[in-house]
């Protein structure tokens, strides 16, 4: 990251900036209760009641598709829902093949399994910003839900920079998340939208799929638009484990010890 410079934080640029960052956090968190835990019927009343845009973005557009599903909702449509959910992303019923688990291991190594360097990746980004999941905490860290969680935390910090005008703290929270999306999310995001889209029986898991991709495309965007406004690289730079190899420099040698938020 480049040294930070002086920001005029009373430029109608960092108010959409602000703007863009708690909308961001938002559906990230949005988005991460969804891969995280199968509907409720709170929930899913919610869902079917959500207020579309109408922007014409492949975000919108999944999110309206998904709550036509849910207009025609009936008295099994939460099983039905619980049903698929298991089946695309903890496989059930599936013993012979892989279907959609999101974890990022399962779509970044050769093995495909869980608890590869990818997980390790995710930590060690997670501690680099002083965060850490709790010690019960049984699910490997590389979960898509907690990825998000972890993006939208960075995105409250970008937030409450621009409100203390602090440019260097402001730099630290979007190059972390420019480098955190570019490494552990638009790297294997893709390719699981593919597999909800094989596996899944309701339309309102594919339409998350179609969501998901939108995700995808909207958080390029976003870090394009803010790497130049804040004066960033144009690549980021991967935050890597202090044990990986030598012949793989290693942005950060020294990640922050866990230090719970």
């Amino acid at each position: 990251m480049e040294q930070t410079i002086a920001f005029d934080f009373s430029s109608p640029d960092f108010e959409e900036l602000r703007q863009a960052n708690e909308a961001r956090a938002a559906f990230a968190r949005f988005l991460a209760g969804l891969y995280l835990y199968e509907l409720t019927e709170p929930q899913i009343e919610a869902l079917a009641a959500i207020e579309c845009a109408g922007d014409g973005s492949a975000i919108d557009e999944g999110l309206a598709a998904m709550k036509e599903y849910l207009r025609h909702r009936h008295g099994g449509t939460r099983q039905e829902l619980a049903v698929d959910y298991a089946r695309v992303f903890l496989g059930a019923g599936n013993y012979d093949r892989i279907t959609a688990p999101p974890y990022e291991s399962v779509f970044t190594s050769e093995e495909r399994i869980l608890m590869q360097d990818a997980r390790d990746g995710a930590l060690c980004y997670y501690r680099r910003a002083g965060l850490d999941l709790p010690a019960d905490n049984t699910t490997p860290e590389d979960h898509l839900g907690f990825e998000l969680q972890f993006a939208a935390a960075l995105c409250d910090r970008a937030k409450e920079a621009i409100a203390a005008g602090d440019g260097r703290a402001l730099q630290e929270a979007v190059a972390l998340g420019y480098s955190f999306f570019a490494f552990h999310q638009r790297n294997w995001l893709p390719q699981l939208c593919d597999a909800v889209d094989e596996w899944a029986q309701t339309d309102f898991y594919r339409q998350l799929a179609a969501v998901t991709r939108g995700y995808v495309d909207a958080e390029a965007a976003y870090f394009e638009a803010a790497a130049s406004l804040l004066g960033l690289d144009e690549e980021p730079c991967e935050v890597r484990p202090a044990w990986a190899s030598e012949e793989e420099p290693s942005a950060v040698s020294d990640p922050v010890e866990g230090v719970r938020q």
